[in-house]
């Protein structure tokens, strides 16, 4: 259901259900899961993404696991939600930068696991974007996490209520999409690449950084970003990048 291959310390995890559009499967989120933990201290992995076989990122949650769930009782469904939310968890916390490779529709449980993680690049031609979930009676709960870490409030409501499919070039201006390519995945090897020119243990800190402090006020906000930032300076990374920066 899965396929995954690291070249040139990018790592690419491709959901391959193309039959079914890609659609989330608990095997499926199992094998994604395990994909995650088992390289998540990979020193030769530098950058990870994520994209989806054939026409489609991801369509939601495979319609007869759909059929399946509503069958389901309270104990079963809220264990499910939580392998659905661990997965984007992990998603959100790996390490490593991400990027969601949108190939095509990218749709409820699907551009939930596109915000989660850092960066979006999508096909201008065939990504779509939207939460359908109101129009089945379903509410985007787990999901609504990472969309607010993304983009406005205003913008949430109305993807969220109205369930409306949106294109690659209104999710770049409303800042959902952060590159447009003609090819996706192209594009985000293309990101990745530029990425592993970066400082490793920079980027793992920021990444870091960002998802810690988006909990506090901004007095603790502060305080734990003074901290950080005088370990910082001790890295060798730091004294290295400073010392090619002067030379420069």
């Amino acid at each position: 259901m899965i396929k995954f291959e690291i070249k040139n310390q990018i790592g690419i995890l491709t959901l391959n259900r193309p039959d079914k559009r890609n659609s989330l499967h608990p095997e499926l989120i199992s094998l994604v899961k395990e994909k995650l933990k088992e390289h998540w201290d990979n020193k030769d992995l530098r950058v990870l993404i994520f994209t989806g076989e054939g026409k489609a990122f991801c369509a939601g949650a495979d319609l007869s696991y759909l059929k399946q769930l509503s069958n389901y009782s309270s104990l079963e469904n809220k264990k499910d939600s939580e392998e659905l939310a661990e997965m984007f968890k992990l998603i959100y916390n790996f390490p490593k930068p991400t990027i969601a490779a949108v190939n095509g529709p990218a749709i409820a449980g699907g551009c939930g696991l596109a915000s989660a993680c850092d960066l979006i690049v999508a096909d201008e031609e065939h990504a779509k974007f939207g939460y359908s979930e109101v129009r089945i009676g379903f509410i985007p709960a787990i999901v609504s996490i990472f969309l607010l870490r993304r983009i406005a409030g205003g913008m949430v409501r109305q993807l969220f209520i109205t369930g409306d499919l949106i294109d690659a070039k209104r999710a770049f201006e409303i800042g959902f999409a952060n590159y447009l390519y003609s090819n996706a995945l192209e594009g985000a090897i293309e990101v990745a690449s530029n990425l592993t020119n970066n400082s490793d243990y920079s980027m793992i800190e920021t990444k870091s950084m960002i998802n810690e402090i988006s909990k506090f006020s901004v007095d603790q906000a502060l305080d734990y970003c003074v901290n950080l930032n005088t370990i910082s300076r001790t890295s060798s990374d730091f004294k290295k990048g400073i010392e090619s920066f002067l030379k420069k």
